[in-house]
């Protein structure tokens, strides 16, 4: 695989989002997807679209989590009964999870979007880039655990507990 383009696939993400084509979940697994995954149909997306507005609009967890999660799972994750695979894909999809905390404090939507109204200019803003941030995260997780080399320079996978905090240029 050539280099990857993190800004890219974070910008990707977040104007599929702006632009209405998908919602968060479906617009982080197709970016994955297409960037990582390429040979797999775009009927994968469909497995994402229960999870924005928090879970169907239930308001739990964030569909932008749920979509980079999703898109660890199908680049490590197992497809066989008992495939150790799943052991390395959970503790990716935590780093995820750690990742979205620590910047956001929760991954429930219903707090990350209160008392704004559902497509309103705000909520549409912090989306966007909860779509961007859960893209370029996972994607910064895909180059270093592949050791794929970006556009931006190499990613460590040596120091993983600071990584959360890099990650973001924090």
């Amino acid at each position: 695989m050539d280099k990857i383009n993190i800004s890219k696939i974070r910008k990707t993400a977040e104007d599929y989002y702006k632009n209405g084509d998908f919602y968060c979940s479906e617009a982080v697994i197709k970016t994955l997807k297409d960037v990582f995954k390429p040979e797999i149909g775009d009927e994968v997306i469909a497995l994402a679209s229960g999870f924005p507005v928090g879970m169907g609009n239930a308001g739990c967890t964030c569909g932008a989590v749920v979509g980079a999660q999703m898109s660890l799972g199908l680049i490590f994750g197992r497809q066989k009964a008992k495939g150790k695979e799943v052991k390395k894909t959970m503790e990716l999809s935590k780093e995820i999870h750690d990742i979205f905390r620590e910047n956001n404090k929760t991954l429930c939507c219903r707090i990350l979007t209160k008392d704004m109204k559902l497509g309103s200019k705000n909520h549409m803003t912090q989306c966007v880039k909860f779509t961007g941030d859960m893209a370029e995260a996972a994607a910064k997780i895909i180059a270093r655990e592949l050791s794929i080399e970006t556009e931006e320079g190499h990613i460590d996978s040596t120091d993983k507990k600071n990584f959360i905090s890099k990650i973001f240029g924090r």
